[in-house]
């Protein structure tokens, strides 16, 4: 459980010190450095600098820009960050020496950068991209055909580096969805690994599955009969995470249980390797005749299946699925997929950019206040650096738009690595350029170093990557003849002002989490009772499954939100323990409800599926309640007494004819009301001054 006192040292530590493993594939390394160093070199060779450096900024500005993905969203983002880059620095080339037109394309670049982040972190890097490269060529104003040529050549840096990107589209057209899968695949190979489950509910594997549902079915995917395969196999991995989620929870024969499971974990793991590989999964083949010899030896009898056998079955046959369609997925040739595609679930579908920003212009939308605060800092940076007529001033802005985030937390921590980063590349660059040969050949070299490690570590460790990314752009600025040595002091001191002058910007109008944590985690019961009340209907397979996605979504967004808060200063320790609880007793009534899916799809006749189905939709009402009353700051009123109602479907399903599938149903629906109590009680107990003592279970804290 993390702390819930605040404290800044401690913040500052765990900033520091704290690193994710780098995540980028070397191909993308060596392709994104490639961009920026090749142009240069060229350049140098050829006696063209000046041409060499445009193209080479416009790669570096566009980088980020290079995430995986489907080809054809690749190349639309690189292209909307290049047309942003070059746009930015024509205006920046034109009026860099009118101080208020150029204060008004800072507030209009800052507004609409700012608000780009309501599409997702991807697209904020194109407004923060094109912020950055006004502020830096207003320092270099110049006519009006040498501006339409910088421009054009930034806009080349781009197009080349998009080029790099999509090169192996021809011959790899499938890697992407290919790797998404894998990545899936391995985190269900972790999944079934474990024999029980912890509240973090494998985040790893639900944000993988997210992904693979934007790269799948999101408008840039490809179509085709190699996209159907794809899409069973997406469909297969959601029904195995229901079936292994289902063996968790029943805590049947641990033996048996545990064995199968290992076998489950190499089968899905050698999944994995061949999609990522693009090649037949010969070593699939051979877990899943070991899996299936050990089904027949382990459940070989004659008698019923009892509850955990059905559920080996169904993962049985879902493996095995997995793995021919994982054949053809991997085949260079014509896919032989037969399956429909997959629908894409409303809550991933696109709706219009331009509908989606106009309901962000309001005070109340993050997006919004993120973008009035963009704009001003951006403004005042460069209104300051003017009027102080600071050297190399356009360092000011460049950190102040760097580090403002529509966060407090990842803007005091881009903030304090942007320092420590800054002056720890500014130091480490002046000792290398000091001991290497003064060879612009030598500092070319240096330079892709620094950049390929900035690219490296950029999702690992912000503030190392700073270092490099520091020493890039001071080689960089050292081919146009600014001087490394002297410019350090400048760039510190406008580093730290900078990134102070960002964190004030948020201090002054802040958007803290605390106020909307409770929205967050109501959006998330609410999904949850939507997803009950999807099971409620069981022949409705398709429903269920956008429901269920939909839940995993929202329930991502109150993650988030729940770790912001916890990186927050004066967040209230009472409603950080509410949060804090609700979302784990939620993450047990979503487990809950994927069992219960499970059996629903291993027993379609089902003889009290109207009675389980009413009674489904009992706990459905209830939970709605509870996510009303944490949006409304208020005690939960259920209108049901819910664990009569469980009683009464337990003495129905006691007489019932299948008392395998019977027995399972009285332990789900008895854990559902234990779930549902768990969290009414949880939020009327945070009402001081409220009584409220719900009929708990004795087990209610245990599901």
């Amino acid at each position: 459980m993390p702390k819930t006192g605040y404290s800044l040292s401690r913040k500052m530590l765990e900033s520091l010190t704290t690193a994710k493993r780098p995540d980028v594939p070397l191909w993308v390394l060596l392709r994104n450095t490639a961009a920026v160093v090749l142009p240069l070199g060229i350049g140098l060779a050829t006696g063209y600098t000046e041409v060499g450096i445009g193209v080479a900024a416009g790669a570096l500005n566009t980088m980020f820009s290079d995430q995986p993905g489907p080809y054809r969203q690749r190349m639309q983002q690189l292209l909307l960050a290049s047309l942003a880059a070059a746009v930015a620095s024509l205006c920046g080339f034109l009026i860099g020496d009118q101080l208020l037109p150029l204060l008004f394309a800072t507030m209009i670049f800052g507004f609409f950068g700012g608000l780009l982040v309501v599409f997702g972190v991807d697209i904020a890097r194109v407004g923060m991209t094109s912020m950055i490269l006004l502020v830096v060529t207003a320092y270099t104003p110049t006519t009006l055909p040498h501006a339409l040529l910088g421009a054009g050549l930034i806009f080349s840096g781009g197009m080349l580096l998009m080029a790099f990107s999509v090169a192996a589209w021809p011959l790899q057209r499938y890697r992407p969805e290919r790797q998404a899968l894998a990545a899936v695949y391995r985190g269900l190979a972790t999944l079934a690994r474990q024999q029980t489950y912890d509240d973090a509910d494998v985040p790893a594997l639900t944000g993988a599955m997210t992904t693979l549902q934007h790269t799948l079915l999101g408008r840039h995917h490809a179509r085709g009969r190699a996209m159907e395969a794809f899409g069973v196999l997406l469909e297969l991995a959601e029904r195995i995470r229901l079936e292994l989620t289902a063996m968790a929870e029943l805590r049947a024969n641990a033996t048996i249980h545990a064995m199968f499971r290992d076998d489950a974990a190499r089968v899905l793991a050698a999944i994995a390797d061949a999609l990522d590989e693009g090649e037949p999964p010969q070593q699939a083949e051979r877990m899943l005749q070991t899996l299936q010899a050990s089904e027949t030896a382990l459940l070989g009898g004659d008698g019923p299946p009892d509850s955990l056998a059905r559920h080996i079955h169904a993962l049985s046959g879902q493996l095995a699925a997995a793995v021919r369609n994982a054949n053809w997925a991997g085949s260079k040739g014509e896919m032989r997929a037969v399956a429909a595609e997959t629908p894409l679930p409303a809550a991933l579908r696109s709706s219009s950019a331009l509908a989606t920003l106009r309901a962000s212009l309001t005070p109340q939308s993050v997006a919004f206040r993120h973008a009035i605060r963009s704009a001003v800092c951006l403004s005042l940076a460069m209104l300051v650096s003017r009027k102080l007529h600071l050297p190399h001033g356009y360092w000011l802005p460049m950190t102040a738009a760097i580090v403002l985030r529509p966060d407090f937390a990842a803007t005091f921590n881009f903030g304090l690595l942007r320092v420590v980063g800054t002056i720890l590349g500014l130091v480490l660059t002046t000792v290398l350029l000091h001991i290497t040969p003064h060879e612009p050949w030598t500092h070319l070299a240096l330079m892709a170093v620094l950049c390929l490690t900035f690219r490296y570590l950029a999702t690992a460790h912000y503030g190392a990557a700073v270092a490099a990314l520091t020493g890039t752009v001071v080689i960089f600025l050292s081919f146009e003849g600014v001087n490394s040595g002297a410019a350090v002091h400048d760039r510190v001191i406008n580093t730290l002002l900078g990134s102070g002058m960002a964190l004030l910007a948020y201090l002054l109008w802040p958007t803290w989490e605390k106020g909307r944590v409770r929205a967050a985690l109501s959006d998330m019961l609410d999904a949850y009772a939507n997803y009950l009340r999807a099971l409620a209907r069981p022949m409705l397979r398709d429903v269920h499954r956008e429901a269920r996605t939909a839940a995993r979504t929202a329930r991502t967004n109150a993650q988030a939100s729940l770790d912001r808060m916890r990186a927050e200063p004066g967040a209230p320790v009472v409603l950080l323990d509410l949060a804090t609880a609700l979302f784990a007793n939620g993450n047990r009534l979503a487990r809950t409800a994927m069992t219960l899916e499970a059996v629903i799809d291993n027993d379609n006749a089902m003889s009290e599926s109207s009675e389980v189905s009413g009674f489904v939709d009992h706990v459905a009402i209830a939970l709605q309640e509870i996510a009303t009353a944490l949006r409304e700051n208020r005690t939960p009123q259920l209108t049901s007494d819910l664990r009569t109602l469980q009683r009464s479907l337990a003495a129905l399903l006691a007489m019932a004819d299948n008392r395998h599938n019977a027995d399972l149903l009285k332990r789900i629906s008895d854990r559902l009301v234990d779930n549902v109590d768990t969290l009414a009680h949880v939020l009327g107990r945070s009402h001081i001054g409220t009584e409220y003592t719900p009929d708990l279970h004795p087990n209610a804290h245990s599901s």
